[in-house]
């Protein structure tokens, strides 16, 4: 499943960010890559030791746990502190790679990165290229989205950036380990859930509705990890 979130940071967020980014030192982008990934990538990202970064994963991190449409498709378990990263000049593009399965946590720990993410920090008219390729059982898509919105993916997807020709391309992007791992699953709950918003918006609270949300909630029980 991939959706898009529209606005997920406010106007005061996204020139926050961009603030910070303005005077932000950047690394080459290979410093997070796996082996596959690695040969493709050539873009440029915020190292670990960058004082900007915790104040950017911060804002970010604030922005996704308001966002109930985020919680919903998501549903997320665990959630790896926010990368930042920028395409420009000669160091422009990333070709087609699959996300790597496990990431460290800072504390050590794994997560499984059952989804991934990307915002967009830049206005889609400030650069040429950059669209984010995301392949599934459909066909290949292409997101080019307005600045501090987010797409949402399997993080087991084929994906790509396109070569930035012209222009700064910023973006962060993230991954996360959801409560419940199977994609079809997730899908089904969202779209359960989705249909129940607008039922409640459209008929209210009647028994039907009360009695579907039990089974919405009792799937969850059956396939969540927690």
């Amino acid at each position: 499943m991939i959706i898009t979130i529209e606005q997920l940071l406010n106007d005061e967020e996204l020139i926050h960010i961009r603030a910070l980014l303005a005077h932000a030192s950047w690394s080459d982008g290979r410093i997070t890559a796996g082996t596959q990934a690695a040969l493709t990538k050539n873009n440029q990202q915020l190292s670990d030791n960058e004082k900007q970064l915790p104040v950017l994963r911060q804002i970010l991190m604030q922005a996704l746990s308001r966002n109930a449409l985020f919680f919903a498709a998501a549903l997320p378990l665990k959630i790896l502190p926010p990368f930042f990263n920028r395409y420009a000049g000669i160091s422009n593009t990333y070709g087609a790679h699959v996300d790597g399965a496990m990431r460290q946590a800072p504390d050590g720990s794994y997560v499984r990165t059952d989804l991934a993410a990307t915002l967009f920090l830049s206005d889609p008219t400030s650069y040429v290229g950059g669209e984010l390729e995301i392949e599934d059982t459909f066909g290949s898509h292409a997101f080019k989205l307005a600045a501090g919105s987010l797409v949402l993916y399997p993080a087991s997807s084929v994906h790509q950036v396109t070569p930035v020709t012209q222009g700064e391309r910023l973006a962060s992007f993230l991954f996360m380990q959801s409560m419940v791992r199977d994609d079809m699953q997730r899908r089904l709950l969202y779209e359960m859930d989705m249909a129940l918003l607008e039922l409640r918006t459209t008929i209210g609270e009647t028994e039907a509705v009360v009695k579907l949300t039990g089974t919405y909630h009792n799937l969850l029980r059956q396939w969540a990890e927690s």
